[in-house]
């Protein structure tokens, strides 16, 4: 493994991922400021939450959630097998077991399932294909719970703005990588 990915705090805290041919992850100081700004009064650290990796690549994400807080469940989710392969790699060789679910399946055709039961969503949408996330989120709000946590990371050079519906909470900005974390408006 040629990796300087790696996980940045928790019990799995310096553990190298495996990468997907296609990757392009959410470096480790970006990782690092984002969990630092869910620690601070966003996230409970022992509480019950169903984390929603949806353009989960290497996983990053979703298993920097299961290395933090112990009582978490982890769905990644992508369209590429060869990621959805490397997610199932590291966490076997993490030894993560039911708190962890994946699905190789188009997000837009997995709201139907998980939408209403996602606490949090990490949306990171190749940059290529930014309307994507705006996609997703026009399709998720239909079965999102009123008080779900959106993250959605995208290049800042290709900024799209979220829908009215959504209000955004922080607008953070870590190289290349915009990352807006959202709530939905209470209407």
């Amino acid at each position: 493994m040629n990796s300087k990915l790696q996980i940045i705090s928790g019990k799995f805290h310096g553990k190298k991922l495996n990468l997907p041919s296609d990757a392009r992850p959410t470096q480790n100081r970006a990782r690092e400021g984002l969990f630092n700004m869910l620690a601070s009064g966003i996230l409970e650290a022992d509480a019950n939450y169903f984390i929603w990796d949806v353009f989960a690549g290497s996983g990053a994400i979703g298993i920097e959630f299961l290395s933090r807080y112990p009582n978490v469940s982890v769905l990644f989710s992508d369209v590429s097998e060869d990621s959805i392969k490397t997610v199932r790699k590291n966490l076997a060789e993490l030894g993560v077991g039911k708190a962890a679910t994946t699905e190789h399946k188009n997000a837009l055709d997995l709201i139907q399932k998980y939408g209403s039961k996602a606490d949090f969503v990490f949306l990171d949408p190749p940059y290529d294909k930014a309307d994507l996330g705006k996609q997703f989120l026009e399709k998720f709000i239909q079965k999102a719970k009123k008080d779900v946590f959106v993250l959605w990371e995208q290049e800042n050079s290709n900024f799209i703005a979220p829908s009215e519906k959504w209000n955004v909470i922080k607008d953070k900005t870590y190289g290349r990588a915009r990352f807006l974390l959202m709530q939905l408006k209470n209407e």
